[in-house]
């Protein structure tokens, strides 16, 4: 679940950095960096797992399932919020400057 939600905000946070100018001056670039690496992670991880556990991998209980949602929610969250921090450090538009 962590791998897919991951690899929905990637994908959603590529095609908003590569369609909108305004978006690309707003470093929207390391929202898809972050969400790249942490969906090639977990895609490392769900392969490593699948050899360990082999059919057993499709077998997953519902809670184990829900804790995975909030952990991918959660990455989400925090990896935007750490963009917003960078966004405010830059302050690409210089409001904070004045």
């Amino acid at each position: 679940m962590t791998l897919l939600l991951t690899l929905m905000a990637a994908v959603a946070v590529t095609v908003i950095w590569y369609v909108s100018e305004k978006a690309r001056f707003l470093k929207v670039g390391v929202l898809c960096y972050m969400f790249w690496g942490a969906s090639l992670m977990w895609l490392v991880d769900a392969v490593f797992e699948y050899m360990e556990l082999r059919t057993d991998y499709f077998n997953v209980p519902l809670a184990d399932m829900v804790n995975d949602a909030f952990l991918g929610i959660s990455v989400i969250v925090f990896a935007m919020i750490i963009w917003l921090v960078i966004l405010l450090v830059k302050d690409p538009k210089r409001i904070m400057h004045s």
